[in-house]
């Protein structure tokens, strides 16, 4: 896949992260980290830059933590099977992970309790099930275009929403819903 001449150029297309990777691949440039990381990397590599590498810190082990209500969340916190298990025993079968509640445990380690982080999990859990909003991180595109879609057009298929994200990630620019999205659906 050849890359763009300027990194205005690359920006305004929308990759998915297995395109930048290849991207990466084909240009000796660094593949792991996020689709940010990915992205500074081309663009850096474009503009002639130095590479400065994203530093990835190796997993830490669990050492035996067991988490536990009164204790204090674990320092080296991630979200691994073992809290995985110990929320789904505290919260229910419902408990999912979510962006908000993962940042709010990594903000939190060894600062606020298991039992603050279940709190938590409740209020955002109840927070969405009454139609709050959270902000959708600038690297989740699709995710903020589906749901402008469909505050606009609540009568309006998944179908037809993919077909006009398909049509706009091929669009120089932006990769925000826009009214004009919908003539797609009429060809």
């Amino acid at each position: 896949m050849d890359l763009p001449k300027t990194k205005k150029e690359f920006l305004n297309k929308y990759y998915l992260k297995n395109e930048l990777v290849e991207m990466c691949k084909e240009n000796d440039l660094p593949i792991i980290g996020s689709k940010e990381n990915l992205i500074n990397y081309i663009c850096d590599f474009i503009e002639n830059k130095p590479i400065i590498k994203i530093k990835n810190e190796p997993k830490k082990k669990n050492n035996g933590f067991i988490p536990s209500l009164e204790k204090r969340i674990d320092i080296n916190y991630s979200n691994d099977e073992i809290h995985r298990t110990f929320f789904i025993k505290e919260i229910g079968k419902h408990f999912k992970y979510n962006i908000q509640f993962m940042n709010w445990m990594n903000e939190n380690k060894g600062k606020k309790t298991y039992q603050e982080a279940i709190e938590t999990w409740n209020k955002i859990y109840l927070d969405k099930k009454s139609g709050k909003k959270y902000k959708i991180g600038t690297q989740f595109e699709y995710n903020q275009y589906t749901r402008d879609f469909f505050e606009n057009n609540p009568e309006l298929s998944r179908e037809e929403c993919i077909k006009c994200w398909k049509y706009k990630k091929q669009q120089m620019g932006k990769h925000i819903y826009e009214k004009e999205d919908l003539k797609i659906l009429s060809k």
